[in-house]
């Protein structure tokens, strides 16, 4: 969890949370007509993270697999918590 490809995709995931809730906060979870910016920004973030992903798996899956296992299973379920949450305020 040291490595910079451990914990961008984790801050990612995270920051994204932080704008469902954001937005959910400012306008009461109401659906825009049009998709804003915080729709935008996170949709970048979702997607810029996959391959952060793979180079992590990449590169630690052969050298420590019990530990890179628990980092992706980290990372999936941050994502998991993405998509529920936007399931859950119906954006």
């Amino acid at each position: 969890m040291k490595h910079w490809s451990a914990i961008l995709p984790l801050a990612m995931s995270l920051g994204g949370l932080a704008l469902i809730f954001g937005h959910v906060a400012r306008s009461g979870g109401v659906r825009e007509t049009d998709e804003g910016t915080a729709a935008h920004i996170w949709q970048l973030l979702m997607a810029a993270q996959l391959p952060v992903m793979a180079a992590f798996a990449f590169t630690w899956l052969p050298r420590a697999p019990m530990t890179a296992l628990l980092v992706l299973g980290s990372q999936v379920l941050a994502v998991i918590a993405n998509l529920v949450s936007l399931r859950y305020f119906e954006l």
